[in-house]
């Protein structure tokens, strides 16, 4: 078995895998979006302290697995220095009391192997990773073989979603709130830009966006609640055939036979639901991860390390550190 530890950001999440067949034997996470809500986004050194006192929590449950353990896995890029840190530590203590290999796991190819909790990975894959931290097209041909087709230039998507929800006072994390907020508004009511829409560029933006919506609350003497709705229809509309229009770009140029979303903001059920039918027009196959595995978690991370595993792709404990803003390697 692996145990996998995953505390990039704000969640505090542990996990035991089988290596032989996947089979995801325990997993636990302990969200912070409560402590954070009041402040409108994450605060790391609050993260940091959260995660000292959940992790051990955690591991405590997962204790009658660690005789079986073959190797510990850890995210240790890219994300917040001192949050990565609380799991680092956690990893090389475990190291050095069982004495088995630790494997160092890039956040975002955990995000990509999400696709395959408990089964086989099946790939190569076109995929589209959208988060609060990253908005990217991956050209997925292995663990150790993923390219960066676009990325973007500025703000990520749930960024973006995060960001208005704080300009409209609606608290952390945003995304739920806009999606839901969504529901009840008109999504043309404003003619929100749809960032680099006439450029040729393969990448995206999110702060023009941002700033026509911050412009047009400021036109608003008294925000009422149908406003926020035609505001978060309107924006999420546009911020989604942004993705829509450079995913498109991408696919014509790659013309990939296989796609798929995933992140925390791949649970936008209206951003899943405006790719199912691009990809049934094109007869492109689509999927997304399943909606618990949506946001950051132990057991993506411990499906990737697997695949190191199978590789013998270790590393030294004095080499394990925290690489805040490394992509794929």
């Amino acid at each position: 078995m692996i145990l996998s530890i995953e505390s990039s950001c704000d969640d505090s999440s542990i996990a035991v895998t089988r290596i032989e067949d996947y089979k995801l034997l325990f997993h636990k996470k302990i969200s912070q979006e409560l402590a954070h809500s009041e402040y409108g986004g994450v605060v790391p050194e609050l993260a940091s302290r959260l995660h000292a006192e959940a992790l051990p929590k955690i591991l405590e449950e997962a204790k009658e697995y660690l005789p079986h353990i073959k190797a510990i896995a850890v995210t240790n890029e890219p994300g917040l220095s001192v949050t990565l840190m609380e799991g680092i530590m956690m990893a090389k203590a475990l190291h050095l009391a069982l004495n088995k290999p630790l494997i160092g796991v890039n956040h975002l190819v955990g995000h990509v192997y999400s696709l395959f909790i408990e089964k086989e990975a099946v790939l190569p894959k076109m995929v589209l990773l959208v988060s609060g931290g990253h908005t990217m097209i991956l050209d997925v041909k292995g663990y150790d073989d993923i390219k960066v087709l676009a990325t973007t230039l500025d703000d990520s998507f749930g960024e973006s979603f995060d960001k208005v929800a704080k300009m409209m006072g609606l608290g952390y994390p945003g995304g739920p709130i806009i999606e839901e907020l969504a529901k009840r508004g008109d999504p043309d009511h404003f003619s929100f830009p749809v960032p680099l829409k006439n450029s040729k560029e393969l990448a995206f933006s999110y702060s023009g966006l941002k700033n026509a919506v911050r412009l047009a609350l400021e036109e608003i003497d008294h925000l009422s609640r149908q406003d926020m709705a035609d505001i978060a229809a309107s924006f999420q509309k546009a911020a989604i055939a942004h993705l829509l229009q450079k995913t498109k770009k991408a696919c014509e140029i790659y013309k990939p036979k296989d796609f798929a979303i995933v992140g925390g903001a791949s649970a936008n059920m209206a951003l899943r639901s405006a790719f199912e039918k691009e990809c049934a027009k094109r007869g492109v196959p689509i999927s997304f991860a399943p909606l618990q595995y949506c946001s950051d978690n132990a057991a993506m991370i411990g499906r990737a390390a697997i695949e190191a595993y199978k590789k013998g792709d270790f590393i030294a404990m004095e080499e394990l550190r925290a690489v805040p803003r490394s992509c794929f390697t």
